[in-house]
């Protein structure tokens, strides 16, 4: 367990044996040894750069991609906040902070006539779509990402470009401890009305086929195919991950509080109730069927993190 004596003074929030769950959007999973919220760039320089070095260091964000196991983390947990969520323009470059909504940058951005509509729908903060390569509708983050700076394990700034990053569908390459803390993009510039237009329509589609009032965390695994969803007439379905569960049979399956969801088969919900236990065994029980169904072996998009089991804290 980390102690207080491992962990120097700052100005920002530490927290010794937080709840995760409270931070998460499935709403499970034990507690970090400590959380820390650092006021600003500096504040998390010196946290870095002071903490023992055997510590281990996960940067979280609003937690919508995330299952934190019961036992919780042994580690120092980072959560970026105010301080890190501004938003700039200057012409067709958006530079926002890596705690800054996803959804936010995309109507910041649209209002000034710059299009990063794709990030409209997509659940959570910059500092995880840049981590994700998240995408939708054909576009991903390393379509528009300049650059990226980070704050790395010994404290120390880093601008980090895309190849870099190593960008891949789904995934990124980041050195372990190493905290991101803004992001640069370039948008093709737009009518602004025509932008907010687009995003509405997405919005409708999503809210009609995704189960958006439900405790979730979007996508559960990737796409076999190896791409997001276009929003297109001429979509290609065979190897999207909802139509491989589907065959398996798993639309509704159901592990104590966890469910996949009967609106849209590659959301895993929780019901109430459910424990992170819950949610990753029925995960992994989807994968069996869809593997013994299709031979194919479906890849986690939800990232899962910690202990299985308190007796393990």
């Amino acid at each position: 367990m980390i102690s207080q004596d491992d962990v120097p003074q700052v100005r920002g929030s530490v927290t010794f044996g937080r709840a995760l769950s409270e931070l998460t959007w499935l709403r499970v999973g034990g507690p970090a040894d400590v959380l820390f919220q650092p006021a600003d760039l500096a504040d998390l320089q010196d946290f870095l750069r002071g903490l023992a070095p055997n510590i281990a260091v996960f940067p979280m964000g609003v937690g919508s991609n995330l299952i934190v196991r019961d036992g919780g983390l042994r580690a120092a947990v980072i959560r970026l906040g105010r301080g890190f969520n501004g938003i700039e323009i200057e012409g067709t470059r958006v530079t926002a902070g890596a705690a800054a909504l996803d959804a936010h940058v995309a109507r910041k951005a649209a209002a000034a006539g710059v299009d990063l509509t794709f990030l409209r729908t997509i659940p959570g903060a910059i500092g995880g779509a840049v981590r994700m390569n998240a995408g939708c509708y054909g576009s991903y983050v390393a379509d528009h990402l300049i650059e990226a700076r980070a704050v790395r394990r010994d404290g120390a700034l880093e601008v980090l470009k895309p190849d870099d990053l190593k960008f891949a569908y789904r995934q990124s390459s980041l050195p372990e401890g190493w905290v991101l803390t803004e992001a640069v993009f370039e948008g093709a510039a737009g009518d602004p009305d025509a932008l907010e237009a687009r995003m509405s329509d997405q919005l409708a589609k999503r809210d009609a086929s995704q189960p958006t009032k439900e405790r979730s965390a979007g996508s559960t695994f990737r796409n076999p195919a190896g791409f997001s969803s276009t929003g297109k007439a001429d979509d290609v379905h065979d190897l999207k991950a909802w139509k491989v569960i589907d065959d398996a049979g798993m639309r509704g399956a159901r592990i104590g509080g966890a469910q996949m969801s009967e609106m849209h088969s590659n959301f895993m919900i929780n019901t109430g109730g459910a424990t992170a236990a819950d949610l990753e065994n029925l995960g992994e029980l989807v994968r069996k069927k869809v593997y013994e169904n299709s031979a194919i072996t479906l890849e986690w998009e939800i990232m899962r993190v910690g202990d299985p089991s308190r007796e393990q804290a």
